[in-house]
């Protein structure tokens, strides 16, 4: 079953951003803290990564498609949080 992430092969979706020269990690501080709460969660044993990228895959069309990289991060890691009862 194909979910929305899987868009390979899809049209309409527009161009894919390629990164050229010395773009930051990070375009805002909120996301770096994203990425440190997740690695931190991570190594504590709440989840593991291919739990956050399947609750990432889980989130619904409507939401994947309106929300940045780590936005999604941020959705997927409070649905598992809640999921797990540690939210």
């Amino acid at each position: 079953m194909s979910r929305v992430h899987d868009m390979g092969g899809q049209d309409g979706f527009g161009p894919v951003p390629v990164v050229v020269g010395d773009e930051p990690p990070f375009h805002a501080d909120w996301e770096a803290r994203v990425y440190a709460l997740n690695m931190t969660l991570v190594r504590n044993g709440a989840y593991h990564l291919d739990e956050l990228r399947d609750a990432i895959e889980r989130l619904p069309p409507e939401v994947y498609l309106r929300s940045s990289y780590y936005e999604r991060w941020l959705q997927a890691i409070e649905n598992l949080l809640e999921e797990k009862g540690l939210g």
